[in-house]
Order: C-alpha cells, then sequence, then structure tokens
C-alpha cells in the first residue's frame, strides 16, 4: 500500500514515527475507518517491520518524539507501541510522561486490533484442528462426567471471542474446555 496524497502532505514525505526514514505507507490504527486519514499514521519501512516484529522492540526508542506529535493518531499509536513494549525501563519511563485526553487513552487501548491467542497451560499456541489431553481431572458441569487426567480430546475448536476456551468432544458431548487446563499433542 502507497502513501496516501493527504498523509504526504501532512507528514512531508517522513515517518510519524521515527522521524528519520521516509513515509512510504499508510497504517490504519484501528478499530476507527482506515479510509479516513485522520486515522492513519505514515510510516517507513522499518517502523511497518517493527510493528511486524516483536523482536525490533528495540527501535522505538525513536518514538519519544513522536509522543508529542499534534496528530492524535500518531499520539494513539505511539502509545500503543510503548505499552507493548512496556516490560523495558525506557519504554516505561517514556509512558510515565505521556499523557492522552481519556477518548484517546481509550482508543490507544483498545483490545480489538489484537488478535486473541488461544494457549494451553503450558504457553503452546491452540489452533482449530489440534489435538490436546487434559492435565487435570475436570468435572464437567451440567453433567455427571468426570474428564480424568490424561484424557485426549481430538480436533478442538477454538472459541473466538474468548482465547481461554475451546471446544471440544468427550465422551460424544461437546463442552467447553479452558485452555489453562490442556496441553497440545
Amino acid at each position: 500500500m502507497a502513501i496516501s496524497e493527504v498523509l504526504k502532505e501532512r507528514c512531508q514525505g517522513i515517518c510519524e514515527l521515527c522521524n528519520a526514514n521516509d513515509a512510504v505507507t499508510d497504517f490504519p490504527v484501528s478499530p476507527r475507518n482506515a479510509d479516513l486519514p485522520q486515522n492513519n499514521v505514515a510510516v517507513c519501512e522499518t517502523c511497518a517491520q517493527a510493528m511486524q516484529d516483536d523482536g525490533l522492540s528495540y527501535h522505538w526508542r525513536c518514538i519519544e518524539g513522536s509522543m508529542w506529535n499534534p496528530n492524535e493518531v500518531v499520539q494513539v499509536l505511539s502509545y500503543r507501541i510503548l505499552n507493548k513494549v512496556k516490560e523495558q525501563e525506557w519504554a516505561a519511563q517514556f509512558l510515565s510522561s505521556f499523557d492522552l485526553d481519556e477518548d484517546l487513552l481509550e482508543w490507544a487501548l483498545d483490545s480489538s486490533h489484537v488478535k486473541k491467542e488461544h494457549k494451553d497451560a503450558f504457553g503452546n499456541i491452540l489452533q482449530n484442528g489440534d489435538n490436546v489431553v487434559l492435565v487435570q481431572a475436570l468435572d464437567v458441569k451440567g453433567t455427571n462426567l468426570t474428564a480424568s487426567k490424561g484424557t485426549v480430546v481430538k480436533r478442538i475448536k477454538l472459541i473466538s471471542d474468548d482465547a481461554g476456551q475451546v471446544e471440544g468432544k468427550i465422551n460424544e458431548q461437546t463442552i467447553v474446555l479452558l485452555t489453562k487446563f490442556l496441553k497440545k499433542i
């Protein structure tokens, strides 16, 4: 995706996050309408790649300047990025000096843009169709069934709006299982 003319004019061709490289693309800040320029940030190739690769968190030291950008969307994205790497001391310091209006803070903290990952008790990522084993005996609510530790549940189905739950069949009954009691096999 190329950079729109409106954003190119607003940023004068420079990345609105690092202020060091040429802006090459529009980055929509969800969940607002991506078709509107005021909901997009002009970013360079390096910043676009750093947003996709968690291993490049050191890159975001450059964001100290963009925190004070007069464009609200740039402030929101800057806050969101810093919040993502807040375990690093420098990021925590930047965040402590960040002051967003309440509505912008709500936008920045909106988690609807974050892909929910279902993880088992050991941190393994679960996917539709995976086979799992129970790591603890479970009483199935609403039935007299107790699923014993070690029970294999084949071809689970992820529950999209809750990363802590999956559906599976035990004794031909479809039940909801908490991922914290499962191990991927």
